[in-house]
């Protein structure tokens, strides 16, 4: 195999197709037998599953809000430094972070150091992209952007135009994407809908006549990755507590793979079908996810629910994260009726149409002097009472939010996706 290479996915806006072209990336160079190590800014946790999907690894979450760039970057060295090719996708356009370009796809190349990949929709546009990419190509010169791959591009004499402007500009062009509505994702809430399927082999078939994929194993980052497997192998750094954690396909998935990383030893189990055995267990971890989408399995799974307000009511540690904190509520309401949950909690949650309110952001807060950062996205919200905070809760600027964590027992809950889960309660 060649020398590891690492490059940045991004584009001007969202939309502009960097997900479908960063996917069909991972999938093309897979299926080239090169041992492909996917990441994400950010702290989105859908893209990351087609990731996953086609790359046959967990994608990790880059986000310089939730972590430190130092950490990143040993982040970034402890899950690519036995891949031959790190693909890191982008978020939103290349500079649009949480303040300005804080926080941003820009940031997160800065700080690794490799150079960008920019997606550019030419949909109904020619030589006035001359504009956009001079723009930020010269924006910032702290970063490399290295090509342009071009998607929705009508025809080869489109093309040509486009190839064009990548000359008077002295850009590398590395190919296109045809207009194909069929090569394109259908959306879910935030991001895209991982219940679907998406065809990898059309995609990788167009990327493979249309775009210069041997140009990422060329010219990418021929850098030194350096070794850190002392992540989460340090006392100071991996937990020596038992977790068992709540997985399943949509209804709790919203995992950071560090969190799972960093425990001592992990079981999954299914609350839709499975009922976990809590015996020798340090914590029950119940992340967020779509609970909402799947009401009828989690009722009929009564057992489950049973042995987890046992489990509660015995002095058991819990941290619930938004549909996980949703689950251990008395009910979940819907347009549809009533739904009875775990009861741990005593609220009721409503994902009814017109109860809906769309809460999205970065949060941090301090607990028991200890600061913990993570990301609330979410449509549901508390029906009548709403849960007293026992700390108060802020955005990424700082400014006080109504995002309540409560302590209930010892369960800790709140509509907050933790980046680093309290080892006390």
């Amino acid at each position: 195999m060649t020398p590891k290479t690492a490059f940045l996915i991004a584009a001007p806006t969202s939309g502009s197709g960097k997900t479908t072209i960063a996917r069909g990336l991972m999938a093309l160079l897979s299926a080239k037998g090169y041992q492909v190590q996917p990441f994400k800014c950010g702290p989105d946790y859908i893209d990351t599953k087609f990731h996953a999907a086609v790359c046959g690894r967990p994608s990790i979450n880059l986000d310089t809000f939730m972590a430190t760039p130092e950490h990143v970057r040993e982040l970034f060295a402890h899950y690519g430094s036995e891949a031959d090719v790190c693909i890191v996708e982008g978020m939103m356009g290349l500079f649009d972070g949480y303040d300005r370009e804080r926080g941003s796809a820009y940031e997160i190349a800065r700080v690794l150091d490799i150079p960008v990949i920019l997606v550019v929709d030419a949909k109904s546009a020619a030589y006035s992209t001359a504009a956009l990419l001079s723009g930020f190509v010269n924006f910032r010169k702290d970063i490399r952007i290295a090509g342009v791959i071009f998607n929705k591009v009508g025809s080869p004499r489109h093309f040509q135009m486009l190839q064009q402007v990548c000359d008077d500009l002295q850009i590398a062009c590395l190919g296109y994407l045809p207009k194909n509505p069929t090569l394109e994702q259908g959306s879910r809430y935030l991001g895209l809908d991982f219940s679907e399927q998406p065809e990898n082999q059309a995609l990788i078939h167009q990327l493979e006549e249309h775009v210069d994929w041997e140009y990422f194993i060329r010219h990418g980052f021929h850098g030194s990755l350096r070794e850190s497997r002392s992540l989460f192998q340090s006392a100071d750094n991996k937990s020596r507590e038992k977790a068992i954690i709540a997985r399943n396909a949509e209804s709790f998935s919203f995992i950071y793979q560090e969190v799972i990383d960093r425990f001592g030893h992990v079981t999954f189990f299914d609350p839709e079908t499975e009922v976990p055995d809590f015996e020798d267990t340090d914590l029950l971890y119940l992340p967020g996810g779509y609970p909402e989408k799947h009401l009828d399995a989690l009722v009929q799974n009564e057992a489950c629910r049973q042995a987890i307000k046992a489990f509660a009511e015995q002095g058991g540690r819990i941290v619930a994260e938004c549909g996980g904190m949703m689950y251990l509520c008395r009910e979940i309401l819907t347009d549809e009726g009533n739904y009875p949950m775990c009861g741990v909690l005593p609220y009721a949650i409503t994902a009814r149409k017109a109860d809906r309110r769309l809460s999205l952001g970065y949060r941090q807060f301090t607990l028991d002097g200890q600061t913990y950062r993570g990301h609330e996205f979410h449509y549901t919200q508390f029906l009548g009472e709403v849960p007293q905070s026992v700390t108060q809760v802020y955005n990424a600027k700082g400014e006080p939010v109504p995002t309540p964590v409560f302590r209930h027992h010892n369960v800790l809950a709140s509509y907050t996706h933790l980046y680093q889960i309290p080892t006390s309660l």
